[in-house]
Order: structure tokens, then C-alpha cells, then sequence
């Protein structure tokens, strides 16, 4: 596909997809962290921030290897295939490196840290890129939709 066959994705595509992932997440991690550690892990009131290994590895270490994977392999996570849009290089349009998926999940850190600015970043920057995609070099793209200004990437 032609780079000025594709947009940009904006703010609020952007989040219907982290929605959608975030509730796959769910809907993939609690039933594994409910058996091993009973209705009671859902208690706000329980004390420590990991309720032992397994709720580590299930909440941190899982997801982390998942959307890397997902943004390595197929360019987008279940969200954001669902809007058909893809996460890539911002330079050249084609798939993001190793070190540039890990880069810009770490990099989502930065973008929710000031009262999630970073995220909200995506509405006002003409390339729609989040704090985590300026710093890791990539754009979320789809096919074009409306009139909206296409996709041009610096190197060919």
C-alpha cells in the first residue's frame, strides 16, 4: 500500500482499540489470577502490590511479551486490527524493530506519567503520535478514510 493511501489514527480510534485490548486483557488474565489466588485477589483492601509471582508474570511480564509480539508480527494488537490500523516505522512505513516495540511499550510510562499528556498529545500533533511513538520513531496508520491528509514517509 502507498503511503498516500493511509492516515493517520487519531485520538479517539486510538482509544476504542486500548479499550478493546485492555478489556482481551482482562478477559484473558483474571481467570488464571482468580484461581490461583481466589476471589480475594480482586479486595481492594489487600495489602502488597503483587500477590506473589504468578500475578507478576500474568499482569507485567505477560502482557508486555503479548502487545511486542502482536506490534512485531502483525503490526497492530486485537484493537487496533479491529479499526484496521497498524503501528510502523515512522521513517520508512514498514515494520518497527525489536528495540523499537520494546522502546515504545516502556515509553508508555512517559506518555501517562504527567496526568496522561503524553496520550493526549495524539489530538494535537499533526502526525497523531503519542509521546511513546515520537520517542520510539513510530506512527499508527490505516487505509484512508476521509479527506484527510495522507501519510508521507521520508524514506522511500
Amino acid at each position: 500500500m502507498h503511503d498516500n493511501e493511509l492516515e493517520y489514527v487519531g485520538f479517539w480510534a486510538r482509544v476504542g482499540a486500548t479499550l478493546l485490548d485492555s478489556i482481551l486483557l482482562l478477559a484473558i488474565t483474571m481467570p488464571p489470577l482468580i484461581a490461583i489466588y481466589g476471589w480475594e485477589y480482586l479486595d481492594p483492601d489487600r495489602t502488597g502490590f503483587f500477590a506473589g509471582p504468578a500475578d507478576f508474570v500474568i499482569t507485567w511480564v505477560f502482557p508486555a511479551v503479548a502487545v511486542i509480539l502482536f506490534w512485531i508480527r502483525k503490526q497492530a494488537t486485537p484493537g487496533k486490527m479491529a479499526i484496521s490500523a497498524r503501528v510502523v516505522d515512522a521513517a520508512s512505513g514498514e515494520t518497527m524493530t525489536v528495540g523499537q516495540a520494546i522502546g515504545r511499550y516502556f515509553a508508555y510510562v512517559i506518555s501517562a506519567l504527567p496526568l496522561c499528556l503524553g496520550y493526549i498529545w495524539i489530538a494535537f500533533d499533526p502526525r497523531k503520535q503519542a509521546w511513546h511513538d515520537k520517542l520510539a520513531g513510530t506512527v499508527v496508520v490505516r487505509p484512508m478514510r476521509d479527506d484527510k491528509e495522507p501519510v508521507h514517509f521520508t524514506e522511500a
